[in-house]
């Protein structure tokens, strides 16, 4: 089954140049690609992709807005995955994208491979959490939103005790195999309980359960384990 893509960028020679990248591979299949946010929102409301390459600046709508409003008309835990593209692995941006509901970030300058893992791992529903720097953006993300925020935007008191501890594991960068050998049980009986995690909080992948622990306060930056 073919990975639907849509590349959104104001640089001509960028989109093309993604194009040509995932053209190599007999999975994907780019079915459009705008040159700035507002045009990337129409062309992802026809075109429905599995996966979104989102430009950060852009003309007209910045990637940010295009982001919200991609989330926004998909609806809760639906939509396609969307990977905010940076020139600056810290870029403040990007905070907001992953507020937004971006699933993750790239560098512009990514390797092939690299590109091609992202994004299949988003496509999946996976978080990009390999880099410690993804898990520092997140870190600082969620801590300037709870200076901003009186009372937690993603409460768990839907979770049972299991799945807070899953929840928490994966806010850790724990994949599914780690996270069954920490807790002693099936990979099939982890992938259950991130399925329902997800669902009770309305949330739409593993990179915003992440964030939704570090708001909540289950996961403080630096501590038990999570890069800060």
């Amino acid at each position: 089954m073919s990975t639907n893509i849509v590349i959104v960028d104001d640089h001509e020679l960028v989109r093309a140049g993604f194009a040509g990248l995932l053209a190599t591979q007999s999975d994907f299949t780019v079915s459009g690609n705008a040159c700035d946010g507002a045009e990337g929102v129409r062309i992802c409301r026809e075109q429905k992709p599995d996966v979104v390459l989102m430009d950060v600046r852009m003309p007209v709508m910045d990637g940010i807005e295009a982001t919200g409003r991609i989330v926004a008309e998909a609806g809760e835990g639906a939509g396609p995955r969307i990977i905010i593209l940076t020139t600056f692995d810290l870029d403040e941006h990007v905070y907001d994208a992953l507020g937004a509901g971006a699933s993750g970030f790239l560098l512009k300058d990514v390797a092939a491979e690299r590109l091609f893992d992202a994004v299949r791992v988003v496509a999946a529903g996976d978080a990009l959490l390999a880099p410690k720097i993804t898990r520092r953006l997140i870190g600082e993300f969620a801590r300037q939103r709870r200076k901003q925020a009186t009372a937690p935007s993603r409460p768990l008191a839907a979770l049972t005790p299991r799945e807070t501890e899953v929840l928490r594991l994966i806010a850790e960068g724990l994949s599914n195999p780690e996270i069954a050998a920490r807790l002693i049980v099936s990979e099939e009986t982890v992938k259950s309980h991130v399925s329902r995690l997800l669902n009770k909080l309305g949330l739409r992948d593993r990179t915003q359960a992440v964030v939704a622990a570090y708001e909540s306060g289950l996961i403080v930056p630096g501590v038990g384990g999570a890069e800060g």
